[in-house]
Parts: structure tokens; C-alpha cells; sequence
């Protein structure tokens, strides 16, 4: 949390009034899930900080937003060290857990990303996005 902070803290004069700043949370921050209870906490964490800093920086015209990502097909199963159909598993398992029945892609969380920075979203300010497949709300 500290690593967030002292980020935002230092880029601050660096964001142009009317500029915009995105969090990257996790659907963690919402379900609990066993053995994540720390990152879940962290990810809560930044939950708040982007409600509280939504609210810190509005006067700027800068708005502050959160992006959850759900499961997410990336390089990190690949470089857990697990034999490959244990990896699969893991996968399968990821995607099973979702409403869409699979995992999302680094080019989906991409564009939500892109998305909430645009002028597209210039009246979304304080929001969190779930891009979780439903995870979070289904």
C-alpha cells in the first residue's frame, strides 16, 4: 500500500488538471477466497484509496478510478513452476469459476483500462470496474 501511495503522492504534480489516475484492484477485493486473506486485504485497500482519492482530487478535475480484473489468462501460470498440467488445471479451474466459463484476456482488461483514462469516461469519477467475467456479482 505503501508502493501505491508514494506513486500516486509523486506523480500527483505531474497530472495535468483534468487528467485521470487508475488503480488496479481485484475481484479479490470483494469475494474471499482461501489462503488470500492478505491479498485480498491489500487489494481492499486500494479499493479505498480510489474512492477517498477520487474524492482528494476532484477539485483538479482529476478523476480517480479502480479496475478489477478477475482471472486472467497471463505469462504467471507459465512461471509458477508447476508441471503444465497442473497449470492447466489451474486454468480450467480459474475459468470455471466465472459466469463466462473462461479466463479474461490481457487485451480485455487493456481496453477497460483504456476505457476509464478516456474522455469516454469523463463523468465517471470514484467508480470501480469489475471486469471479472461475473465473478464478483454473480
Amino acid at each position: 500500500m505503501k508502493g501505491l501511495f508514494f506513486t500516486v503522492q509523486s506523480a500527483l504534480p505531474l497530472i495535468p488538471n483534468g487528467g485521470s489516475v487508475l488503480l488496479t484492484a481485484s475481484v479479490a477485493s470483494r469475494k474471499g477466497f482461501p489462503g488470500a486473506s492478505v491479498y485480498s486485504a491489500t487489494k481492499a485497500a486500494v479499493r479505498s484509496f480510489g474512492r477517498t482519492l477520487a474524492t482528494e482530487f476532484a477539485p483538479r478535475g482529476i478523476r480517480v478510478n479502480t479496475l478489477s480484473p478477475g482471472p486472467i489468462e497471463t505469462p504467471l501460470f507459465d512461471k509458477m513452476g508447476l508441471p503444465a498440467d497442473a497449470t492447466g488445471q489451474m486454468r480450467q479451474s480459474f475459468g470455471d469459476s466465472v459466469a463466462l466459463k473462461r479466463l479474461g484476456t490481457v487485451d480485455e482488461m487493456a481496453r477497460a483500462a483504456l476505457y476509464l483514462c478516456s474522455d469516454d469516461a469523463s463523468y465517471v469519477v470514484g467508480a470501480e470496474l469489475f471486469a471479472d467475467g461475473g465473478l464478483a456479482e454473480l
